[in-house]
This record gives structure tokens, sequence and C-alpha cells, in this order.
């Protein structure tokens, strides 16, 4: 299983060529966005399979599937091990998954949405999560589109705040950080890793080298600097 704490992952890999450009900018994971419901992919599963294969870091398969046999079978065809939850895939789904790939890290995300009425529920969604997951991922939801991550918009930290310190597995912040506000959110979320997707790329749309270079490097230090992992059971 891959460790969460302290790391950067950068999601949305177009090619080896952008692959090679996030590893050199010192990021932990790549992220693999892969059959979505709403956004488009950002490579097919064959070439995201030869990227994986080839890019020598840990990669994390990000997908909305909501049966514990199709993630599996997608772990295996992709020949990668982490995999990103993003759908609603019920509670008894997941306990099947944990049971049958015990060695899959399995990283579930928590959205945040901005019309969100109460934390409570987010806290339930935790609790009763927290015995199949390695580690819960904060994301933002687009009301527009319907999109649950890569939207490029953040939510509001302070229930991000509020959830990390009731979570007893580690918890990655995501939802439109950028080199710009990645340190302030790191500083008032404490989050044991962070995430980004849109928030390192350029006008056309594929990662900028200068954005994930800093990206990386503001991240890191404030990891550093605010965030303790002594909850971690990974």
């Amino acid at each position: 299983m891959i460790s969460i704490e302290g790391s950067v992952q950068i999601a949305g890999i177009h090619d080896l060529d952008e692959a090679n450009l996030v590893k050199e900018a010192g990021a932990d994971f790549l992220g693999f966005p892969l059959r979505l419901p709403v956004n488009s992919v950002d490579l097919t599963e064959s070439k995201a399979k030869t990227v994986i294969s080839q890019i020598g870091i840990p990669s994390v398969l990000i997908t909305y599937q909501k049966k514990a046999s199709e993630v599996i079978e997608l772990c295996q065809f992709m020949e990668c091990p982490n995999i990103q939850l993003h759908g609603l895939i019920a509670l008894s789904e997941l306990h099947w998954l944990r049971e049958n790939a015990p060695d899959l890290t399995i990283i579930k995300s928590i959205i945040v949405r901005a019309d969100l009425a109460s934390i409570d529920p987010l806290k339930d969604e935790i609790a009763m999560q927290a015995p199949y997951v390695d580690a819960f991922i904060l994301d933002s939801h687009n009301p527009q589109n319907g999109a649950d991550g890569a939207t490029g918009l953040t939510h509001d930290w302070s229930i991000s705040r509020e959830l990390v310190a009731y979570s007893t597995k580690p918890v990655i912040l995501a939802g439109g950080l950028t080199p710009e506000n990645v340190a302030t959110a790191i500083a008032q979320v404490k989050p044991a890793a962070v995430d980004t997707h849109t928030g390192v790329e350029g006008r056309d749309l594929r990662k900028d080298a200068d954005k994930v270079k800093l990206f990386v490097e503001e991240a890191r230090k404030a990891l550093k600097k605010h965030t303790q992992f002594p909850q971690s059971q990974m």
C-alpha cells in the first residue's frame, strides 16, 4: 500500500511526457481519472496503462465505479493497486471490496457541497466507511454540471478542517487548489496530503511545468509545517 502522509498528488495526466513533467517536479502520485460520468477522460485506459507501467512512481486510478467487482477488474486490467472512489458506492460494496482485495489502497471521496446544511452526514459517511478504506479525499461539487472533483472550485475549508480532525484515517484535501492557495489551505485544514488537477494547468489544459513545480514546493513546505499524522492506521 502507498503511504498517504505528507504526499502530493497531481491528477489528470494526459500522456507519458506530462507524467514525466509531474514526476520531475517532485509529485508523489499521479492520478488517472477513468470511467467518468461527467468529465471526459484525459487519455484512454490502454494509454493510461502504458504510462503507469513506465513512469516509475505510484499511480492512483480515479473512478466512479459503484460495483466492487468492477473496481477490482479495473485495477487488475490497469495493473494498478491504488484506487480513488468518487461514486456513491454502497457500504456493502466497500466491505466486499476490502474483503476481496485486502492489498488494494482504497481512497474514498467525501464531497463538501456549497449547499451543505449540516456537517453531520459527512461525519456519518466517514465513520461508516473508515473500517474499509485507507484514506479519504475531500473534494468539491460543481452544481452547474454535476461533477464531483476536477471542478476547479474550492469549498468551505472550515468544514474540511473539522472533518480532518474527526477522521481516524488520513485525509487528502482537494478542490480548487493552486500554487497560490495551497499553503493557506494546508494551514487552515491540516490535511495529511493534497491533490490538484486543474489548478496546475495552462490555457491549453495541459500541466504547466512552472505551476506544478511551485505547487509541489509550496505544498511540501506547508505540509511539513502544519500537519501531523498521529491517527494514521495505514
